[in-house]
């Protein structure tokens, strides 16, 4: 095919255009294609972490309702080790702690509060875990360390709870006043 004088200069125009900034042009869409694929690999990683934990959480709440609590504390156990980034492992936690206490079994019931306490404050699970231990502290007969829990500031619209569980704890420590 012949071009004419005109397209000539338009081809030759274009190739040193492409030689002069092809590699960059080309350099910037890898970057921009590794960094789509990345974001896209650790969506699905997240995503399937997340599935993981919730089938172990979802093993957890049905040996929570059939009361078996080693079964729970697997679980549980398994949550806080290799789950624990995820929402799944302090709502383990509490419902291990739940089928720890029916089965009677208060210390390690209280070590799966103190995972929350210690590990997942921050959460939205940490202030209630905060009362519950506090509770089980105040049985335990614990007083002072269930007082100091108590003092954990409630989550919004737990700060019934919270302010109830040390009018729980003073009047046992001989404080009626």
């Amino acid at each position: 095919m012949a071009y004419d004088l005109e397209e000539q200069e338009q081809l030759d125009a274009l190739k040193a255009w492409w030689d002069k900034y092809g590699n960059l042009i080309l350099g910037v869409l890898i970057v921009i294609m590794l960094a789509v694929a990345s974001w896209q690999g650790w969506n699905w990683y997240q995503r399937n972490q997340a599935a993981q934990a919730a089938g172990y959480c979802e093993a957890l709440r049905n040996a929570t309702r059939q009361g078996n609590a080693a079964q729970a504390g697997a679980a549980s156990q398994t949550l806080r080790a290799d789950y624990s980034g995820t929402a799944y492992a302090p709502r383990g936690a509490l419902l291990a702690a739940q089928a720890f206490l029916d089965a009677g079994d208060a210390e390690r019931a209280r070590a799966e509060l103190e995972w929350i306490v210690n590990e997942r404050a921050d959460d939205l699970t940490g202030p209630g875990a905060c009362v519950r231990l506090a509770g089980l502290l105040l049985v335990l007969n614990q007083l002072a360390g269930a007082l100091g829990l108590a003092a954990v500031p409630a989550a919004a619209g737990g700060e019934a709870v919270s302010t109830d569980r040390p009018g729980d704890l003073v009047p046992d420590q001989g404080k009626t006043d």
